[in-house]
């Protein structure tokens, strides 16, 4: 796809529902590959605090919990949702289970991956909470590493918001 944009992929969320990336058309977002177990997953809390304050703006937080780092988030999606709800009160979308590298990675990581390398040039994604910004028009602008907390992407946010 030489002119692919994140509005080619569908994903299915959290409740098993299919969604077009389409339906995000015009928002800038943050997508991020999420874990209930892992030292990072205290930055639910940031990233509901960016939703909550930059919603309104046009920002949409995509989290995708992943399993796939030291069975980080090994429990069903209905399980996840709730641990998601109940300890950050997370309200942004959250999405089905996915794999992010290898054989088995879904589409619109790969897309990610493809469009934002990165250490050295590496299209692997490391660990939980490695974050990928989206501009307006469906171009993946920046990736982050999962050390990245989310209140030091909201300029870069902010940034695409007023553009």
């Amino acid at each position: 796809m030489a002119d692919a944009t994140i509005y080619d992929f569908s994903v299915r969320d959290i409740k098993g529902q299919e969604h077009s990336m389409a339906d995000y058309r015009g928002k800038v977002l943050l997508i991020v590959n999420t874990a209930s177990k892992c030292g990072f997953t205290p930055q639910f809390e940031g990233l509901q605090a960016l939703y909550d304050e930059l919603h309104g703006q046009g920002l949409e937080v995509l989290g995708f919990p992943c399993n796939q780092f030291m069975n980080q988030d090994p429990g069903t999606d209905d399980a996840i949702s709730q641990f998601c709800s109940l300890n950050y009160g997370v309200s942004f979308p959250m999405f089905g289970k996915i794999e992010v590298n290898g054989d088995g990675a879904h589409p619109l990581y790969r897309f990610l991956k493809k469009e934002a390398r990165g250490l050295m040039g590496s299209e692997q994604v490391k660990w939980n909470f490695t974050k990928f910004l989206v501009d307006r028009q469906g171009r993946v602008t920046k990736r982050y590493p999962p050390t990245t907390k989310p209140s030091a992407i909201r300029k870069d946010i902010e940034a695409l918001l007023g553009a």
